[in-house]
């Protein structure tokens, strides 16, 4: 590797910064330039739902790194930026003005952007939705006044998670969910449950089954939002929570396969030479599944990012992380570890006390614990991890006693 090699890395999020990090700590010395569309530095997201939204917690406290890390560390950034072309053959990005950037290696880590209600009323103002560090401040700033009439549209993670802020602000919430159970998509039915009786237990009307037709408003000011079927529920503002979309556009244009994302091995390359893809973005080969999954979790951008940073300065990487993700919803915390692929249409084993929500879920594919999810139950996401990945067969009975330490589980499992 020449020492004016330039890697350039288009994404400045998580795993954009992470990547940085991880190709300084791998040794490349080398040109690093970061290009982010946000002029802001790199942060962290989850707390724009949590406790950031919530209050507790204050803009600056989670940032990825301070300004003075990307000055010590060589790192150039090309902040309220965006790339507005991408030619793999040539080796150069061109920025929004046009001006050109050589790289001899890039990093696509272009994130997601949340998917948009298309039907009437969208743009009415307090629609809102959340992604960036703004549209948590702005809807932040809506919610803290208390005494609104909030409606959510979506029951998944970001759905209940505002549900839970706004709550907590003293909002009358009312949530739309198209499943039956929410989160069901996610964790399946009985798992979904949980969150069903803890949102209806601090207060939420949890609505299911429903399908949005339109927003409605007067004097260019939210009042409701129809139902299939005429039926209006009042509201002062919406949150839009039904997803996120890869950002593809620079990928496609350029000619990189897309396929839910921009397609890669387990070492992040892309289609293209000297092209490779980390985060939101990119669906990437994982050699335990022998199938590509693309993830929008926190610790995917915290560890894929640095393992894509590592893969760009050289280093042999097959990028095999357990998928990983985490809430906290009122006094409600969890954290979910496995391969939600293996789990669908499983039904999980409980350990513990759901009726208190304090339990471990474990759900099992011919034998061996594919996934395992830790309610108010802390210090044992390790050891889930370590029994998934042994691959090994356990009892379930003994998997379902929280008498028996799930370290002597791994232990006497047989593979």
């Amino acid at each position: 590797m020449r020492d004016d090699d330039v890697i350039v890395i288009v994404g400045g999020g998580l795993a954009g910064a992470r990547a940085a990090e991880g190709a300084r700590a791998a040794g490349f010395d080398g040109r690093l330039v970061l290009i982010g569309a946000e002029d802001a530095l790199p942060y962290i997201r989850p707390p724009l739902s949590k406790e950031f939204l919530a209050g507790t917690s204050q803009r600056g406290e989670f940032d990825v790194h301070p300004a003075e890390w990307y000055r010590e560390e060589r790192v150039e950034l090309q902040l309220g930026r965006r790339a507005a072309r991408l030619d793999p053959a040539a080796h150069f990005v061109e920025l929004d003005g046009g001006e050109e950037l050589r790289y001899d290696r890039l990093l696509l880590a272009t994130g997601a952007s949340p998917r948009r209600f298309r039907g009437p009323g969208a743009d009415l103002p307090d629609v809102h939705v959340l992604r960036t560090v703004g549209d948590s401040d702005a809807l932040r700033e809506a919610l803290s006044t208390g005494g609104r009439r909030v409606v959510i549209v979506g029951a998944g993670w970001i759905g209940l998670e505002v549900a839970a802020a706004a709550r907590g602000y003293g909002n009358d919430v009312v949530v739309l969910g198209r499943e039956a159970v929410p989160l069901s998509a996610a964790i399946g039915d009985a798992a979904g449950s949980v969150f069903a009786d803890l949102h209806r237990d601090h207060g939420v009307d949890l609505r299911m089954s429903t399908s949005v037709a339109s927003i409605v408003g007067a004097d260019g000011r939210v009042t409701g939002v129809e139902l299939e079927g005429g039926e209006i529920v009042p509201a002062d503002l919406v949150v839009i929570g039904i997803g996120a979309i890869p950002e593809t556009g620079l990928a496609e244009a350029a000619g990189l396969t897309i396929e839910n994302g921009v397609s890669t091995d387990a070492a992040f390359r892309t289609s293209a030479p000297d092209v490779y893809a980390v985060g939101d973005v990119a669906n990437v080969f994982h050699p335990v599944l022998a199938r590509a999954i693309r993830i929008e979790h926190w610790a995917n951008a915290e560890n894929a990012g640095r393992a894509a940073g590592r893969s760009l300065a050289g280093e042999r990487v097959e990028y095999d992380e357990i998928p990983y993700f985490y809430t906290d919803q009122y006094d409600l915390g969890m954290e979910y570890s496995g391969y939600a692929a293996l789990a669908a249409d499983v039904d999980p084993l409980f350990r513990g006390d759901r009726d208190a929500r304090e339990f471990i879920a474990f759900w099992l594919a011919e034998g061996r614990v594919v996934a395992g999810m830790n309610v108010n139950v802390w210090d044992v996401n390790e050891a889930v991890q370590r029994l998934i990945r042994s691959r090994a067969v356990v009892d379930p009975a003994r998997l379902a006693d929280p008498a028996v330490p799930l370290d002597e589980l791994v232990a006497g499992a047989s593979a």
